[in-house]
């Protein structure tokens, strides 16, 4: 047996809840740098094809370069871009974007808006995670011998809106502050968590804070199905053909999978959520708007931009997550029957 026996009495709702909340702060801990890599190269401009600046032509742009990137794109005031200029910074992978960032911004760079995120993922994941299999239990008939698949969607439909709904602005000050390390020190908008929600508020209104609301609850509505219903439903698959037995192995296999399946349905959401969340007043009308310019740019991949870092994080996040989940259930339990 790997990790702690599952417990007798099933885990409470509220020991569910904290439990959520907790080990997701412990993989966002462990995963942050990937997540800051995938937004770096989310929010990057795409570069032409066929066609490179070279030093020597940059400095004899002159200032024309100062009003427009490489491609003749206008830089739109309010949305946190990487500029292009002889000096830019390029990044160019994962590896690659996490050692430049290292290299020119230093090792913090890497958790940049972590405080924000940690305040996501305790009232973010602890609804949509830890309440999952009570909404689920609510959504299936009752004397049914198993939950069927669609009260499993529909649950993970469920809390995952209403986890969105209560936790966007701590998602749009994260996505700011992991986009702005890409800026100098001095055009950098905010100078704390603090300070963001009170610049985005002042600025941009209340509203500002909930921005990207509805592509979010569609990117979580779809990571939720393809997350938690996937690993419980390979979870229930593994252990009903006895395969493995309610252990850290079980859960590894279960969380991998889910978390690629997760990253393969919500990629083309993610980037849409984090251009629009990201851009500034008026940058784009609606979501829509912002699909389309995404596509006219940068073309069908573009919805695929940070593919690689997005499951490098996505994976390892539901691998940490899921483990940590189960045995921090595990160990409340066993502290809460422990005699006194």
């Amino acid at each position: 047996m790997v990790g702690l026996k599952p417990p007798e009495v099933p885990p409470t709702a509220v020991v569910k809840f904290f439990s959520a909340g907790t080990a997701a702060c412990i993989a966002d801990l462990c995963t942050f740098p990937l997540d800051t890599a995938k937004v770096r190269l989310q929010v990057r401009p795409r570069e032409p094809r066929g066609r490179t600046e070279s030093p020597r032509r940059c400095h004899r742009a002159g200032t024309a370069g100062a009003r427009s990137d490489a491609v003749g794109t206008p830089q739109i005031q309010g949305e946190v871009r990487i500029p292009r200029s002889a000096s830019a910074v390029e990044y160019r992978g994962v590896l690659g974007t996490l050692s430049t960032m290292v290299r020119t911004e230093g090792p913090r760079s890497l958790y940049s808006g972590l405080v924000a995120g940690l305040q996501r993922q305790m009232s973010f994941a602890s609804i949509r995670i830890g309440l999952y299999d009570s909404v689920k239990q609510l959504y299936t008939p009752k004397g049914a011998e198993s939950t069927g698949l669609l009260a499993r969607l529909l649950a993970g439909c469920t809390t995952g809106a209403v986890a969105v709904t209560c936790a966007q602005p701590t998602d749009v000050v994260k996505v700011r502050f992991q986009a702005l390390g890409a800026l100098p020190e001095s055009n950098r908008r905010y100078s704390g968590t603090v300070d963001a929600y009170r610049t985005i508020a002042r600025e941009e209104g209340v509203r500002g804070l909930w921005r990207g609301t509805l592509p979010n609850i569609a990117r979580n509505a779809i990571i939720n199905c393809g997350e938690l219903v996937t690993y419980d439903l390979i979870k229930d698959a593994l252990l009903r053909a006895r395969l493995m037995t309610d252990n850290v192995p079980c859960h590894f296999v279960a969380a991998f999978g889910a978390g690629f399946c997760a990253t393969v349905v919500a990629s083309p959401v993610d980037v849409v959520k984090t251009r629009y969340m990201n851009a500034g007043p008026g940058q784009y009308r609606n979501v829509p708007s912002c699909l389309l310019a995404l596509l006219l740019q940068d073309g069908i991949a573009g919805l695929y931009k940070g593919f690689v870092p997005s499951f490098l994080r996505l994976g390892s996040w539901n691998v940490v997550m899921f483990i940590s989940y189960e045995q921090l259930q595990r160990v409340a339990m066993l502290a809460w029957r422990a005699p006194p």
